[in-house]
């Protein structure tokens, strides 16, 4: 992703933060898809942790941690990266919010829930932080995309440069299961305007808008005013779990 991507209209004294790839970021209008995606997860995340103590780990620019706040008694946003942490902790400010900086490997407070975001499929050793995670917390959290969804049919992972390893939801579930007693997977989907943009993809809308030499003009619109309401998260079985776009595991110890 070009690092000429910069978060727009930020708050007097929040530095902006530049786009990577590594990580997505609210206020850049091409990354928009990306992170309402994120957000849904958060969303649907943080009304499952009401009054409990929170982690959110590898929290990045800080966005989910206070979707979490908004909800939960009390979160902890951690991550190594000096950049996103001083720009999360000068723009989420919130009395039962704080963010450290320090290695996700490092966490070792109890808490009552932990939230790892779009993260494992970047770690050399999942396994021995999915132990701890179990050790920590009664309940995790941990998203990651379908390889199934996101890479070439075939492929062992995308060639996203960031991702260390991807799975298809057997293969997530077997990762997790050595280390929690239960374990729900929940797909991410497309929703409203986006599901109607899917079945316009099947029905020629790709032929037709470069046709029409309308596709900048129309994305240009389209992609900023994608929702968080366009994805849907719901459980399922094997079968139907193959099409999620993403896989949010919740763990319990």
């Amino acid at each position: 992703m070009p690092e000429h991507h910069v978060q727009q209209d930020q708050p007097p004294g929040v530095p902006p933060l530049a786009l990577t790839g590594e990580r997505t970021l609210p206020d850049v209008p091409e990354e928009n898809y990306w992170y309402r995606r994120h957000v849904a997860v958060y969303e649907w995340i943080a009304e499952r942790v009401a009054g409990k103590r929170v982690v959110d780990l590898a929290c990045g620019e800080g966005y989910g941690s206070a979707i979490l706040a908004a909800r939960a008694a009390e979160v902890v946003g951690v991550d190594a990266n000096p950049e996103a942490h001083e720009h999360a902790r000068l723009r989420y400010r919130l009395p039962n919010l704080r963010f450290e900086r320090a290695l996700v490997e490092d966490w070792s407070t109890p808490v009552d829930a932990i939230v790892f975001s779009q993260t494992i499929e970047h770690v050399e050793q999942p396994g021995a932080l999915l132990a701890g995670f179990a050790r920590l917390a009664p309940f995790a959290y941990v998203s990651t995309p379908n390889r199934l969804t996101l890479a070439p049919e075939g492929a062992e992972k995308s060639t996203n440069p960031w991702h260390v390893q991807e799975w298809s939801p057997p293969e997530y579930d077997a990762l997790l299961a050595p280390h929690f007693g239960a374990r729900e997977l929940i797909g991410v989907y497309h929703a409203r305007k986006l599901r109607l943009h899917e079945l316009a993809i099947r029905a020629g809308w790709d032929r037709a808008h470069r046709a029409l030499r309308i596709t900048k003009p129309f994305y240009d619109r389209f992609v900023p005013a994608i929702a968080a309401s366009d994805f849907a998260l719901r459980p399922g079985a094997t079968a139907e779990l193959e099409r999620a776009l993403d896989l949010l595991a919740v763990c319990r110890a």
